[in-house]
């Protein structure tokens, strides 16, 4: 991912923020709910993802027309939805930006739909390291023994973990 920086940063209007929500909701479903807030401000940056700011913290972003919460928010509030666990070997990987291979996953949530976001969190504690775009539906993931599953987008110390307002 390019260097990311802010170009401009506004409130949001509420029939923006009412698209926003469905379609944060389209994506982890009523968990969507854990986001809601009327204090919500849109950052525009040089890169092909949109931040937004919940209460002043980077806590969803848009992706491809697609609207998914950040690490940060991932964390700040922990959802169910669109879920794959990694083992403990493939965390050094996940951490420098690697894709997840099939091999390093221990288990997956069913919801999970090819071209869509997902949550890639760790298995011993559950903590959240990386966001990415699922190659595969959940079914076609459980049947496949090797190859890339997941391609990441967002991972624990790039530009868009470190970005400061």
């Amino acid at each position: 991912m390019a260097k990311i920086s802010s170009r401009k940063r506004h409130t949001i209007r509420k029939s923006d923020l009412s698209r926003i929500f469905r379609g944060l909701e389209e994506e982890i479903g009523t968990d969507a709910e854990l986001f809601r807030s009327s204090a919500a401000e849109v950052v525009d940056t040089n890169g092909d993802i949109t931040l937004y700011l919940i209460g002043k913290k980077p806590y969803l972003m848009e992706y491809q027309e697609m609207v998914f919460p950040t690490l940060r928010g991932a964390i700040a509030h922990p959802f169910s939805a669109r879920n794959v666990v990694v083992d403990a070997g493939a965390i050094r990987f996940m951490v420098k930006g690697a894709d997840v291979m099939r091999p390093g996953i221990v288990r997956m949530s069913k919801d999970i739909r090819a071209g869509h976001p997902v949550l890639i969190t760790e298995e011993t504690y559950g903590k959240p390291l990386a966001v990415g775009i699922a190659e595969l539906d959940a079914a076609e993931l459980e049947a496949a023994d090797t190859g890339k599953m997941v391609q990441n987008i967002h991972y624990v110390g790039d530009e868009l973990w470190n970005i400061e307002f």
